[in-house]
């Protein structure tokens, strides 16, 4: 047989990818069109980073602190340049092209197709193959297409973009090529293996979403230890060691491409609230802003190094929503979606009791789960997953088992504390996450991995009939046999009730959670024929292919176009062309309203804004005040341990003096009326208590640690009372017990990461700042005149400083070390990662001229 050119062997592939491309575009073709989905977390995001973006107009480079949210923050950790990454920005300029999100969810059909295109190639040695037969490029394509669109528009996936959650795609769609890295080099194809491995690992890093990133290298872990026992029972042990050193180093490198990032995140998190509190007092109690203390002993600030165990599994999966993968409306199909019409039972009740059904009906939720919504990528690949479990002797359909198990588990959470709890208490940074959920975006990556696992012995073994039928009976019987036992019988083996039902309706409305509840098990019942339909389809198509009336060349498209029908069509429930919207109302959300446009005419220098304007103290969930002033609120997953607990355990207790100090010159909130509800739009109100951006005091009281700290910040008169921890107290010797605030103190140069005062006092005088103490002295360092001084942290969150009688200029300027380092380390390790990248595709492509034709090669 003639041997065949690199671009034959290849083309077969670029065609395939090109079709996933197509049918991506097709999916989300108004984005083609000019329009966008909301994405409700990626404008939170641009809101959160107005501050930092006018900086970079004006001066050409963001600053590295911004005051738009949570009274200051680290800037780098919402907006940031990364001159050195080379290779991450290229890539990111090449998904500029296309519009979002088909950028991202082509990004997914990609990156999984390399892998099952890699986990179907030759392996090293004909000694120790796990897959012994080569499929042809064509064959191995088809296989790969029909996970990598199950992947692409899996419906947790498309749930994940429809709340904004781009930056957990794009490392989605990175994943399964460091999955593929590995596979290389254990399979002793070195080169091409350190190349991908680089690649793929600098690209995850780039998408900067460490929660990802950590659960893949749990899957990682689960390869390593599967495959390797595999190799040391062939006696393999030399070639694992050198494939888990060549994968350990360029994962090194990759990571190091994004150095930058990774050291300011591990140097943040220790401030944030996934860090150690320093709280320990049992009569520190949450309350929220707005309501009467209640202790609780899960109020209690724990000294915990991470996250509570409570908070971290608030969102888990429930047990039996895993049928969902079977099932997607078994739990009455998206949270806080209505998916109910003028036919259904509801609306019938709503009628009758002579109320707005047709305004109402859409605010019903028919979901009664536990988080979200569905798990499902496919009840044809589900099928596959479970006939490859009892037909392929392969060690790859453990892992994949394995790696379904695993992110199935970790989505239950609370549910499955069991394990969870372990995992929450002994392995390393697990409790800094929360949201586990997340890890059901993972599972088709294992479902379309055993689902070719299937086919792969189909198409090799070709086993009779006979030898095949006792398996595919069971696979058959758990998925379609499964499905068709829920339709018939869904009504009495489920209540279709929600824990939240009855709070929703009342007591008096027995009529109409019944009536949601005959619509919930008929949504249970349709999809369950779905399913069964789905799966009898699937599980005809191979019995033809056994019994010789089908060839393989039309089993595969004709199993590719069943799972991709099912997916698309359903994946529409989440996401269709009433998605999106026009660009031009994209930002919406954040118009000007009156009471911004006259908080926007005063043009002093530098004040804070508290938006109350919902009237429920919200603040701390919305960025929507930080996308035209300085907030003291925000949304983040990352707040700085201190001024949450400033927040959460004195706000309540001690509000106007909180509001004073930090200088909030303008509350956000609607008026009120005679009994003292809101009444009417939201308006501006000048509060003529704040302190400004600083003021001198008159006494300095120092505490023993943080529970003190905390203790007096809740009655605190902050204008004549500086609260000092007591580590601090090097900085106040010789200071008299009694001061006399006199002269001034005033903000006249701002800028986000560097701050200028001008003092003017006959004595010696502390000052306290509007400001947030953050690495004082380290990253946030002052200066008198010029010349550096320390300051201390006052008032448990804001910053202090001793200044000297007489004229002085006073400056903060927020310049870290860490990021002038990870600059110096993102340009070497960028360097390595092109030299590598370049020199592992020379070799592979060198190797694969002198490869002949491929070995008994199963041709589709």
């Amino acid at each position: 047989m003639e041997q065949r050119t690199l671009f034959q062997r290849l083309r077969p592939h670029l065609l395939f990818i090109f079709g996933l491309f197509i049918i991506t575009s097709i999916y989300f073709l108004p984005a083609w069109q000019g329009k966008e989905l909301p994405l409700q977390d990626v404008r939170q995001g641009n809101a959160a980073t107005m501050e930092l973006r006018y900086y970079k107009k004006e001066t050409g480079q963001f600053p590295n602190w911004t005051n738009a949210l949570f009274s200051g923050m680290p800037g780098y950790l919402i907006a940031h340049d990364y001159p050195n990454t080379y290779v991450g920005r290229a890539t990111a300029a090449v998904l500029r092209l296309f519009p979002r999100p088909i950028d991202v969810v082509f990004m997914q059909m990609l990156g999984l197709y390399i892998l099952l295109v890699v986990l179907l190639g030759k392996q090293a040695s004909d000694t120790d193959e796990d897959l012994p037969t080569t499929l042809s490029s064509t064959a191995r394509g088809w296989l790969a297409a029909i996970g990598a669109v199950a992947y692409g528009l899996a419906s947790w996936n498309l749930i994940t973009i429809e709340a904004g959650h781009i930056s957990k795609i794009l490392a989605l769609g990175y994943a399964p090529g460091m999955l593929a890295g590995l596979v290389l080099c254990l399979r002793g194809k070195y080169w091409s293996g350190a190349a991908v491995t680089g690649l793929f690992t600098c690209l995850n890093i780039s998408a900067n979403h460490v929660q990802i990133t950590y659960y893949l290298f749990l899957c990682i872990g689960l390869y390593v230890i599967i495959e390797g026992t595999r190799l040391i029972r062939l006696g393999q042990v030399r070639r694992l060691l050198i494939g888990l050193a060549i994968f350990g180093v360029t994962t090194g490198i990759g990571m190091a491409s994004f150095s930058k990032r990774l050291l300011v995140l591990n140097q943040y998190s220790k401030e944030t609230t996934r860090g150690r509190s320093e709280l320990t007092a049992k009569t520190t109690t949450a309350t929220a802003p707005g309501q009467a203390a209640q202790a609780k002993p899960s109020d209690h600030a724990k000294p915990a190094d991470g996250l509570d165990e409570e908070y971290a599994f608030q969102y888990s999966y429930g047990v039996g929503e895993a049928l969902t993968m079977l099932i997607p409306n078994l739990y009455g199909g998206l949270a806080g979606s209505g998916g109910l019409d003028a036919k259904s039972a509801t609306y019938q009740v709503l009628v009758s009791r002579g109320l707005a059904a047709d305004e109402l009906i859409a605010q019903i939720p028919t979901y009664w789960g536990s988080t979200n919504g569905p798990a499902y990528a496919g009840a044809t690949l589900l099928f596959l997953f479970i006939l490859g479990l009892f037909i392929s002797r392969s060690t790859l359909r453990w892992f994949m088992l394995a790696g379904l198990l695993l992110t199935l588990l970790l989505a239950m959470g609370k549910n499955m504390l069991w394990f969870n709890g372990l995992l929450f208490n002994v392995l390393p940074y697990f409790n800094k996450f929360r949201a586990v959920t997340m890890t059901l975006t993972m599972t088709p990556i294992f479902l379309g991995g055993g689902a070719m696992l299937a086919l792969y012995t189909l198409l090799t073994q070709k086993p009779t009939v006979k030898a095949i039928q006792r398996p595919l009976l069971i696979a058959f019987g758990l998925t379609g046999g499964l499905a068709l036992l829920l339709a018939l019988l869904g009504s009495s083996l489920l209540d279709f009730q929600g824990p939240n039902d009855t709070a929703m309706f009342g007591a008096d409305a027995s009529d109409l959670l019944r009536a949601l509840q005959s619509d919930r098990a008929s949504l249970l019942r349709a999809d369950a024929f779905r399913a069964f339909f789905v799966v009898t389809l699937a599980g005809g198509l191979i019995w033809l292919y056994l019994t010789e009336k089908l060839k393989a060349s039309l089993l595969l498209p004709l199993l590719f176009l069943l799972n991709t029908i099912d997916v698309y069509s359903l994946g529409r429930r989440f996401i269709n062309s009433q998605s999106f919207i026009p660009h031009s109302t994209v930002d919406s959300a954040f118009d000007e309203t009156p009471a911004d446009a006259q908080i926007l005419q005063d043009k002093t220098l530098s004040y804070r804004v508290f938006d109350n304007s919902n009237g429920n103290f919200d603040f701390m969930n919305n960025n929507r005040a930080s996308y035209f002033h300085k907030s003291i609120g925000g949304y983040s997953a990352a707040k700085l341990q201190r001024y949450q607990e400033m927040i959460t355990y004195a706000f309540n207790d001690n509000a106007e003096n909180i509001l004073n100090m930090l200088n909030v010159k303008y509350i956000i909130a609607p008026p009120v009326d005679s009994t003292g509800r809101p009444s009417g739009s939201p308006v501006a109100q000048q509060n003529p208590s704040a302190l400004g951006n600083a003021w001198f005091v008159q006494n300095v009281q120092q505490v023993a640690d943080a529970d003190a700290d905390m203790a007096a910040l809740k009655t605190l008169s902050a204008q004549q009372t500086a609260v000092v921890d007591k580590r601090f107290a090097d900085q106040l010797k010789g200071l008299p017990a009694s001061l006399t605030p006199a002269g001034t103190i005033q903000l006249t140069a701002y800028s986000p990461d560097k701050l200028t005062y001008q003092s003017d006092s006959p004595t010696e005088q502390v000052a306290v700042f509007s400001e947030v103490y953050y690495r004082g002295n380290d990253d946030w360092k002052a200066y008198v005149d010029g010349k550096e001084v320390p300051h201390f942290r006052a008032d448990y969150i804001l910053r202090g400083m001793r200044v000297p009688a007489g004229k002085h200029t006073i400056e903060f300027r927020f310049d870290p070390p860490v990021v002038a380092l990870g600059n110096s380390l993102d340009l070497v390790a960028n360097l390595l990662l092109i030299v590598l990248i370049m020199a592992g595709a020379w070799f592979s492509l060198r190797g694969a001229k002198q490869v002949g034709t491929e070995k008994t090669a199963v041709t589709v």
